[in-house]
């Protein structure tokens, strides 16, 4: 669902940019105040996952591919605040270091995908729980979470294509909601195995309070973020190469042109395949390994950053 270079008027685009710095500014505050110190090594190894993870297709209907966004899952495991903070790091490398994403669409982008969908994904998340109690009730709330966050970023996202005259409201916004409403579907079930997974391993890791709950280990960060690398290494070369739902949209409504045959920066690593080698299989594996690490490096840069040293110890 990146939005490239060409799709979106000046207006929308620096509107929305506007907007996505606000937001980012509030997200900022929110975690400086309210993440735990021992939570802030869980902000780069969610960057991390989720960055593989989005390198993962998988087919959905009619040569149409779909992907984790992540919103919502990095949502329920941090909080809203630090999963804007995951969600933005993960956009700003995809766009500058593999042009994923236009940088003129920079703001509409993480708007969509690192505003929207970890804040719808937080708040439907909190509300299901409510009527689904207990550890079952939040992995069904954190699926239905995923759903409903994947459709929100893509209604948001036909709107910023409507508003820039590309396409008009009534024909983008059933075509965009429609596919991401298959698309969602496996957001919700990622979204669920992967809470699953965290809730029969180490609960503590949730944006839960837990008395005297330990720092993350070494063990844990390692063992993390070799799943991540593990992922973009031997998974993401062999994902489905079908365009995703915003490519086939625009494919099948005839505004695919519009996208700027050239991106305004020159990305080191364009289309996720390293230059330089020979095998596209290598080259993508190798792309994703670089962009996993670059990303948990970053994120974890600024989770040291944003949460104060004088509090190290009062968690």
């Amino acid at each position: 669902m990146h939005i490239p270079d060409g799709f979106l008027d000046a207006k929308t685009a620096v509107g929305a940019a506007v907007i996505s710095a606000a937001g980012l500014a509030v997200a900022v505050r929110q975690v400086r105040r309210t993440l735990p110190p021992r939570k802030t090594p869980l902000l780069g190894l969610s960057a991390a996952f989720i960055f593989a993870a989005q390198m993962l297709n998988f087919p959905v209907l009619g040569g149409t591919s779909g992907h984790l966004i992540g919103g919502a899952l990095a949502a329920v495991l941090l909080g809203p605040g630090a999963a804007v903070i995951v969600m933005v790091a993960v956009l700003i490398v995809q766009c500058f270091l593999f042009a994923d994403g236009g940088v003129t669409a920079l703001g509409a982008n993480v708007f969509n995908m690192g505003l929207l969908a970890p804040l719808v994904g937080y708040g439907v998340a909190q509300l299901t729980r409510r009527i689904v109690p207990g550890q079952r009730g939040l992995v069904v709330a954190a699926a239905f979470a995923g759903w409903c966050s994947t459709v929100a970023a893509a209604i948001s996202c036909a709107g910023q294509l409507a508003l820039s005259g590309i396409v008009a409201w009534d024909t983008a916004f059933p075509a965009m909601a429609g596919i991401h409403m298959l698309i969602g579907i496996g957001e919700g079930l990622i979204t669920a195995l992967v809470l699953a997974t965290v809730l029969g391993s180490r609960p503590e890791l949730l944006d839960e309070p837990v008395a005297n709950a330990a720092p993350v280990s070494g063990t844990v960060m390692a063992l993390g973020l070799l799943v991540a690398l593990g992922l973009a290494l031997f998974v993401a070369p062999v994902a489905c190469s079908w365009p995703d739902g915003l490519e086939k949209v625009a494919e099948t409504l005839g505004f695919g042109s519009k996208a700027s045959g050239q991106p305004l920066l020159a990305a080191p690593v364009s289309d996720y395949e390293l230059p330089g080698i020979g095998s596209p299989v290598v080259a993508t594996a190798l792309a994703g390994a670089i962009g996993t690490l670059v990303v948990f490096g970053l994120s974890m840069l600024l989770a040291r950053l944003l949460v104060p040293k004088s509090t190290a110890n009062q968690d």
